[in-house]
Formats: C-alpha cells, structure tokens, sequence
C-alpha cells in the first residue's frame, strides 16, 4: 500500500491520500480521543500518537492535525497508523457511528431567502467545496443573515493562517458575484 502525503496551506496539517475510499459519504471530524475512539477505529489509531490534535476525513483523504510535535517525527507514525488499518480490514467508521451528511439541522436564514440560500449551497458545492477538499478540509453553509454568509472550516480550514484570505478574497468575492446579496463572509 502506497499513502501520498500532501503539505496543506495550514503548517499544522497534513493531508494523506491512502489510495482507497475514507469515506463513501459524508464527512467526519474527530477533534478529542475519546470522540474518535467511540466513533472510528482509524481516528483511534491516529489519535493514540502523541501530538496529534485532530484527525478529519474525507471522501478519499484524512487530514491530521498537530499541535506541538514535529512533522518529521509524527509523519512515520501515522503512515503506519493508516496502513495498519486499511490492511487490518477494518471499517473507518464503527458500526454504529456515522458520518456527517450535509447537516441542514441548525442552519438559519429568514423566510424570504430560500432561493438566495439556495444559490449560495450551490455555489458552495460546485465551486468552493472541491477546491477546499484538494487542500485537506471543507467549508459548508451554516446560516445567512443581513448580507452576511455564515460558514463552518473544517478539516485543514480549521485554524489554517491563510482561511481569512479564502474566505474573505476567495469566497466572499465569488458569493458576491453570483449573489449580490451576499455582503461578508464569516467563519462560525
């Protein structure tokens, strides 16, 4: 089994491309041990090396997290953790723990902007969303209000230094364009 492993625009992750479907559907994003040990035998692995703050998979890459180890150290550890798992056998998610599907359950927005909203999920979803998956994370739509796009960072967009310049330069201005509408972008 050969893993590739991509540098993220977060210096604290690192995004590693096993080869094999991580996750059929959905997402998920493990940001404690215990979370992860009760959800994902994958997620377990990885969270048992030490300096290893988060752990986020995607359709056919997992994105790790560090908080004050070094990469040279850690990097080793993890290409065995996932290795050992994919050639145990092994689901990535335990039987009954699931993956995130596209959570409309909180979202918020007034009565008279489904069909903006609407837009915005879309441009999301074909324009911002797979560009963002190719660095290791995810940006999905959480409300709109007053000209305002409220959105959740996951994955290496979790903290990434460089996430106010996307959000702000990258998806405001496209949002903006397509959807007058939209004034700001922030991340919640």
């Amino acid at each position: 089994m050969f893993i590739q492993t991509e540098s993220t625009p977060n210096p604290a992750t690192l995004k590693f491309l096993p080869g094999k479907v991580v996750l059929e559907n959905g997402t998920a994003e493990f940001r404690d041990e215990d979370e992860a040990r009760a959800a994902s035998a994958l997620a377990a692995r990885i969270f048992a090396i030490p300096g290893v703050s988060s752990v986020y998979f995607g359709y056919d890459f997992i994105t790790v997290t560090k908080s004050d180890a070094e990469w040279q150290h850690l990097k080793p550890a993890i290409l065995g953790s996932i290795m050992e798992h994919f050639m145990s056998g092994q689901p990535v998610m335990a039987g009954g723990a699931r993956a995130e599907e596209a959570d409309e359950q909180g979202e918020f927005f007034d009565d008279g902007d489904e069909t903006i909203v609407a837009t915005i999920k879309e441009l999301l979803e074909t324009r911002v969303r797979p560009a963002v998956a190719q660095d290791g994370g995810d940006i999905t739509f959480k409300g709109f209000r007053d000209g305002t796009v409220f959105l959740n960072m996951k994955g290496a967009c979790s903290g990434c230094p460089s996430s106010t310049a996307t959000l702000k330069h990258g998806v405001q201005n496209l949002l903006h364009h397509f959807v007058p509408e939209v004034q700001a972008v922030e991340a919640v």
